[in-house]
């Protein structure tokens, strides 16, 4: 169990601004390195194409930007595993292979993670985990307060629910088992949850597949009928859409579903009334605290003063940064994922979704 203690007084927009003058401040070229380009290659291993889009749409441009604009001539040498751990290793071999000095790495599977590590540790090389912590000494962490989004996530369901939440018997449908920061979700959300509905009838892992999930809602449905639960939890946007495709399939009408992500077909669903909310992780503020740190490593800098927080993992304290979600309701979409710059209205608002858009203030 991963176990977080925060720095009071410290808030983490501040931190993250602070971290990226202090790269600023710094001449541009990184640390010497007798390996010429490799000593201005960040690496940057990202874990998902097709469950989750948010990796190659925002993580990996705006990630690539930062690093542009803290260092002159530096790269980013970029790969996706597309789900398979299996080609992640090996990206992640290519990587020390090449010489790099740092490694961006949001993992496939965090639990097989030690080893890569400590290879890379034998070599010199930095390890900053992304979004999931990484298993073994990583240099430092940067994600969200992960506990915190499932927290936001049962909250919103409770919220959706309104007087029907204290009798209501609520399908919780998690992430991946190897993903820690799907043990969290899941914590987070039990602790708002917990006694305050009738029970959690059903609970498994849709493994963040649509396809899993689909099927999961299915067992959910026959075990305990169409009108034998009331909610629907889901950790993600991705599965939120399989339940809710499940759902209607079964005809089962006002049941509250939740996910999490912001991406555009969820806030597309949450303006129509098919979801009730999605979490909003605000991006670039997050890619922005990874690439400055990243590049902090890369030209020798102590990186501790950056951190806002501190994750117990495997008896070493992890410097961390990390930042707070916001919960996304139809009320809300202008004010978050519009005003907030994720999107343009004009994007979410397809001819199919003007009608929605105009009835919710998007524009």
């Amino acid at each position: 169990m991963n176990r977080t203690t925060r720095r009071a007084g410290a808030g983490t927009a501040t931190l993250a601004l602070a971290l990226a003058l202090a790269a600023c401040g710094q001449s541009d070229g990184a640390a010497p390195h007798s390996d010429g380009v490799a000593g201005k290659t960040i690496g940057l291993l990202l874990p998902e194409k097709t469950s989750s889009t948010r990796y190659e749409a925002f993580d990996k441009p705006l990630i690539e930007a930062t690093v542009e604009s803290l260092c002159t001539g530096c790269v980013v040498d970029y790969a996706n595993a597309d789900g398979d751990e299996t080609v992640q290793k090996r990206q992640f071999d290519d990587l020390l292979a090449k010489g790099v000095k740092v490694v961006l790495l949001d993992p496939v599977n965090a639990k097989v993670t030690a080893p890569w590590v400590e290879a890379a540790a034998a070599k010199g090389v930095k390890v900053v985990a992304y979004d999931r912590l990484a298993e073994g000494k990583v240099a430092a962490y940067v994600s969200f307060d992960n506990q915190r989004t499932g927290e936001i996530q049962g909250q919103a369901l409770l919220d959706a629910l309104g007087p029907k939440a204290a009798a209501a018997t609520v399908v919780m449908i998690n992430g991946a088992e190897s993903d820690p920061n799907a043990a969290m979700f899941k914590a987070g959300a039990h602790r708002s949850l917990d006694g305050r509905v009738k029970k959690i009838g059903y609970e498994q892992s849709g493994e963040w597949k649509p396809e899993v999930a689909l099927a999961k809602t299915n067992e959910a449905i026959q075990a305990l009928g169409k009108d034998g639960f009331q909610a629907v939890y889901a950790a993600n946007d991705g599965m939120a859409a399989s339940v809710i495709e499940a759902l209607r399939a079964a005809g089962i009408k006002n049941v509250p579903v939740g996910g999490q992500d912001a991406s555009i077909d969820a806030v597309r669903r949450v303006l129509t009334g098919e979801q009730s909310f999605t979490v909003y992780k605000p991006y670039k503020p997050e890619a922005d605290a990874a690439g400055s740190i990243a590049v902090q490593l890369l030209k020798g800098m102590d990186i501790n003063a950056a951190a806002n927080a501190g994750v117990d993992s495997g008896g070493q304290r992890i410097p961390s940064l990390l930042l707070t979600p916001i919960v996304v309701t139809k009320a809300k979409v202008q004010a978050t994922v519009v005003g907030g710059g994720l999107y343009k209205a004009a994007d979410i608002c397809t001819a199919p979704f003007a009608d929605a858009c105009a009835a919710a203030g998007v524009k």
